[in-house]
């Protein structure tokens, strides 16, 4: 009689056991079907954003040659535009070196004229002794202002070597 009564419990035992196995399983397939559907779900959102990526990449493409064939016709344009930068550089810097010349040359005759009509002044006889010494006190003070022009003279000379050094150099450094 154990053994029946074991027999029983076992089977009993494995009744239940077939009863939770059976529920699990039944759990565990609806848990399936529901990952099934999910894949297929994301499958079909993978298929529709390929499609959109391979649209958006084939726009990409398209407005990089559109963008590149635009930036050639833009070249030519670029290189007139350097070209004129460096035409007008050179117009300003050859109306500097005019201009230099210009004043340096007014400054020059400005300087002459002073010279000329001292030494007119100082040539002229004086008739009274009153206007002698007026002359000897002109050529006396004025003495220091002509070597003050005389200077200046010589620094606009200066000046006009270092701007036609300057423009040679500038010219070496263009080429």
């Amino acid at each position: 009689m154990l053994t029946q009564i074991s027999v029983a419990v076992i089977a009993v035992a494995f009744a239940v056991l077939v009863f939770f196995l059976i529920k699990t399983l039944k759990s565990a397939t609806v848990s399936l079907d529901k990952v099934t559907q999910t894949l297929q779900d994301v499958q079909k959102t993978i298929d529709e954003l390929s499609y959109e990526v391979k649209q958006t990449i084939r726009n990409t493409n398209d407005i990089t040659a559109d963008v590149q064939h635009k930036m050639k016709q833009i070249d030519p344009v670029m290189v007139t535009v350097k070209n004129l930068g460096e035409a007008l550089s050179e117009v300003t810097y050859a109306v500097k070196e005019v201009s230099a010349g210009i004043v340096g040359k007014f400054r020059q005759t400005k300087l002459e004229n002073k010279q000329t009509k001292s030494i007119s002044q100082t040539s002229s006889a004086a008739a009274t002794p009153q206007e002698r010494t007026v002359q000897s006190y002109d050529a006396t003070y004025n003495e220091s202002s002509k070597s003050s022009s005389s200077n200046a003279g010589k620094w606009l000379n200066y000046v006009d070597t270092a701007v036609g050094i300057w423009s040679k150099f500038r010219r070496q450094k263009a080429r």
